[in-house]
């Protein structure tokens, strides 16, 4: 049995982060993408504990005062976080646990868990993040605007990652994270 380990995806919106974990689980058999808690009301279409676990204020407020969280933030009102739990519980069976979270939490996550390999995807640049974003067609001026300044954000923290990864091929970028991942699963406990 392979050794389980945590492997935190971080990157600016854009940068390609979801297409490369979607890679990733098709060419690493014991890779698990673990999902977040959430107060948000499930929108149409969603299923309780397939996109998210929809927990109710209580419940997730629970979590912060029992340490049962990885990491969590609040956006527009709600709460996001990751179930230590669920993610310890696939580690211990061998798998390799994949969190797609931002920068703050990924460094929440290192906190609580040194072990953690943390993964930065960046773009080839940031034009091409740009145009990136604008080929979407899904998110107005406004929103891109904001989008590049928290990218900058972001880019500014990309050394305190375990490896960085520029996504300009797909395919590259796919073969170095796929190798990364089962080279750090195939490393001996302890």
């Amino acid at each position: 049995m392979r050794h389980g380990n945590l492997f935190v995806i971080s990157g600016p919106s854009g940068a390609g982060k979801g297409t490369l974990v979607a890679r990733l689980l098709r060419e690493v058999p014991d890779a698990w993408v673990s999902r977040s808690v959430t107060t948000r009301a499930p929108r149409e279409g969603e299923v309780d504990g397939v996109h998210y676990q929809f927990a109710s204020a209580e419940e997730f407020q629970d979590l912060v005062d029992t340490d049962g969280l990885l990491e969590w933030a609040t956006y527009a009102g709600n709460r996001y976080g990751t179930p230590r739990a669920t993610v310890e519980d696939h580690m211990a069976c061998g798998e390799q646990v994949i969190l797609e979270i931002d920068v703050q939490g990924a460094f929440q996550v290192r906190d609580k868990m040194p072990a953690a390999r943390l993964v930065f995807i960046e773009p080839p640049s940031l034009q091409v993040l740009e145009e990136r974003l604008r080929g979407r067609g899904t998110e107005s001026d406004e929103v891109i605007e904001a989008r590049m300044k928290a990218a900058e954000v972001e880019l500014s923290r990309k050394m305190e990652y375990d490896m960085r990864l520029v996504n300009d091929n797909l395919d590259e970028a796919t073969d170095a994270l796929v190798r990364y991942v089962n080279e750090q699963a195939e490393k001996a406990r302890g």
